[in-house]
């Protein structure tokens, strides 16, 4: 008889510990804080409500919105406000939206008409198609510098606070990269890939449905925990994964079939397992600093009709972008205020992150000044330290996930789930617990069989 330990208690681990309870198989989740939830936490106070990491939610996978149904919080939802399919890029020190059709693109301020001509030459470009590519080169040979350094650059600092030239294209970005293996091109493959997702109801970020939840993203975390009731432990560290007999794991004086490790990569080496952890610690972490900040709508001259913006590396700001949570969703600030969330740090400067708090106020509001046009300070400041905040898909990352496999083939009932492996979004780490779930649920078990 199958029996599951789960050690973690962020995402990916209750949504496994979730599936395993719905096929009827015993599973106990182990959370070493006295919360649920990981990195998703969500703070209300002085009527703002507050997201200190993820803010949403993109369906890109039929099975989140599944998930959302059988857990009965579909009703919870909050969709995001149509604005909010507006971004902006910074670009010679003022925000401008990006485009979202063709023919915006032809007409739009980010890029300039040499960098329009260049997309042309795309389709015409050989494919190099190698695992070693970081997404800096990747993007400049096929689409050119200028794309990398006013759409690419920001976008990696907005979603792995991320630097190009180190991130792997076949690991960080497998479907870009994809695009190129199988159809030689990314427009050609953007056109086809789209018909192909539509035949598997698939969709790309662009085209999934943003959401989050009446009270914030940790309604979900919450939700999967009061679902599993006694089955989640809090305030239950695990310092030790001990081997028994084959297939039989000891986790905190019981015993296990499986184990899931659904901990961030940088804690595994914590661990004493009879496996190697240690090359975990090699994974790249940055520091990242969120700081909300509740703004007179008076005091800005920017209309903040959008979902935020992003600043291009090249720009040489302090700041690596802004979000306008009170742009994208109702009832995230109180009525003639501003929700907005500036983020520091990250790959391209990790350092500032962990910057004294009052100076980094002062540089994050100089940056703000200068390009929404904010006068006076906040009336509301909130700020969330995440030391390690996203790992970073490096060029190389392979050893890691080649890793994790031999791990797994050679140590029965061992399984790793996680932003560390299968992607580092909320919906990529929760489709990584349902996998892991559906992967030993399916598994048959020499022993169940004899019996």
């Amino acid at each position: 008889m199958k029996k599951v330990a789960i050690i973690g208690g962020g995402i990916t681990g209750l949504a496994a510990a979730f599936e395993l309870q719905e096929k009827g198989i015993e599973c106990t989740v182990f959370e070493a804080s006295g919360r649920v939830g990981g990195c998703i936490s969500t703070l209300q106070k002085d009527d703002y409500l507050v997201e200190c990491g993820p803010n949403s939610i993109l369906e890109t996978h039929p099975d989140i919105g599944k998930l959302i149904i059988r857990l009965g919080i579909e009703g919870n939802k909050v969709a995001a406000n149509l604005t909010a399919q507006k971004r902006f890029i910074v670009r010679d020190g003022k925000p401008v939206a990006l485009p979202t059709s063709p023919s915006a693109f032809l007409t739009s301020e980010v890029f300039s008409t040499k960098a329009k001509l260049r997309l042309l030459k795309e389709p015409f470009i050989k494919p190099l198609v190698d695992k070693q590519e970081s997404l800096a080169d990747f993007v400049q040979r096929r689409v050119g510098k200028e794309i990398l350094d006013y759409a690419i650059n920001p976008f990696v600092s907005g979603v792995y606070a991320g630097d190009p030239k180190k991130l792997s294209t076949a690991h960080a970005f497998p479907k870009l990269f994809a695009l190129e293996k199988k159809y030689g091109s990314l427009i050609k493959g953007a056109m086809k890939g789209a018909k192909e997702r539509k035949k598997r109801a698939e969709k790309n970020v662009h085209e999934a449905r943003m959401y989050t939840f009446d009270d914030g993203m940790e309604v979900l975390p919450l939700r999967l925990a009061e679902k599993l009731s006694y089955r989640v432990h809090l305030n239950t560290p695990v310092e030790s994964i001990q081997m028994m007999d084959e297939g039989i794991w000891m986790v905190n004086r019981e015993e296990f079939t499986n184990v899931i490790l659904a901990i961030p990569g940088h804690k595994m080496p914590e661990l004493n397992t009879p496996f190697d952890l240690d090359l975990f610690d090699e994974i790249e972490y940055p520091a990242v600093t969120s700081l909300s900040l509740g703004v007179d709508l008076n005091s800005i001259l920017h209309s903040l009709d959008g979902f935020g913006m992003l600043i291009p590396e090249v720009e040489n700001k302090f700041s690596l972008g802004a979000l306008f949570p009170s742009s994208i969703f109702p009832e995230r600030a109180p009525g003639g205020m501003a929700l907005l969330t500036v983020f520091v740090g990250g790959a391209r400067a990790p350092e500032r992150a962990l910057m004294d708090k009052d100076e980094m106020l002062v540089k994050v509001l100089d940056d703000l000044h200068e390009l929404l046009g904010i006068n006076g300070g906040p009336e509301f400041v909130h700020t969330t330290v995440w030391p390690k905040a996203i790992p970073q898909y490096n060029v190389g990352y392979e050893r890691f996930l080649n890793h994790m496999k031999d791990i797994e083939t050679n140590y029965k009932g061992i399984h790793f789930a996680g932003h560390y492996r299968d992607g580092i979004s909320v919906s990529n780490s929760i489709l990584s617990g349902l996998r892991v779930a559906e992967l030993i649920s399916n598994h048959k078990d020499t022993k169940d069989s004899k019996s």
